[in-house]
């Protein structure tokens, strides 16, 4: 099993975290993205969308963060990972939506401003993140985990743009329950962090 990746993209480390929690033997292949590696004819063939990360599992290619974790969660029956009962797949899949859209246009995006110099308006970006963080205090106020009584792919799949949102000078302090839900995810065997980049808040 390989699992391309880049340390700084926070979508790569979302299922580069999910195979070590898993304990799942794989190897690691970095794609320098500052050289083009991605746009490369021969990792278009793995990803036509020319993004990380990719896993390569014995021929089975799966592209997509999110695809990934269903991917890995399925494959290993692990249905605490992945709930097979309606009510809480759905609740997993309403999670991966809110990763692949309000993550991805708020503390994502406003971290491609300050580490990649994307061209986002900072205030706007910044503006979504906290809107999406207060949804989530709101919902980790009185549950540990997004869906359930125990972590899901839900949780991977919303922690590292969130965890690494000050670098995009998203201040996290006003989220006590954001913050210990982090912790949390920090904590669980097999957890593997998500590089710093020393930017935004964090410079």
């Amino acid at each position: 099993m390989k699992l391309y990746h880049h340390p700084l993209s926070g979508h790569a480390h979302r299922a580069r975290l999910f195979v070590s929690l898993l304990g799942l033997p794989h190897e690691l292949v970095e794609v320098d993205l500052m050289a083009g590696a991605h746009k490369s004819p021969d990792f278009l063939k793995l990803n036509p969308f020319g993004q990380v990360p990719v896993l390569d599992d014995d021929g089975v290619v799966i592209a997509d963060s999110n695809a990934i974790l269903v991917y890995l969660a399925k494959k290993a029956g692990r249905g605490d990972w992945l709930p097979e009962d309606p009510s809480g797949a759905a609740a997993v899949q309403r999670w991966l939506s809110v990763a692949a859209g309000e993550v991805a246009y708020g503390p994502a995006a406003a971290r491609l401003v300050t580490v990649f110099g994307a061209k986002f308006n900072p205030d706007e970006v910044i503006g979504r993140a906290h809107t999406l963080l207060a949804r989530l205090e709101s919902r980790l106020s009185g549950q540990d985990w997004l869906v359930g009584d125990h972590p899901t792919i839900a949780d991977v799949a919303i922690y590292s743009y969130v965890a690494r949102a000050p670098e995009g000078n998203v201040d996290l302090s006003g989220y006590p329950a954001v913050r210990a839900f982090l912790r949390r995810i920090e904590g669980l065997p097999g957890f593997v962090p998500f590089a710093q980049t020393p930017a935004g808040l964090t410079a």
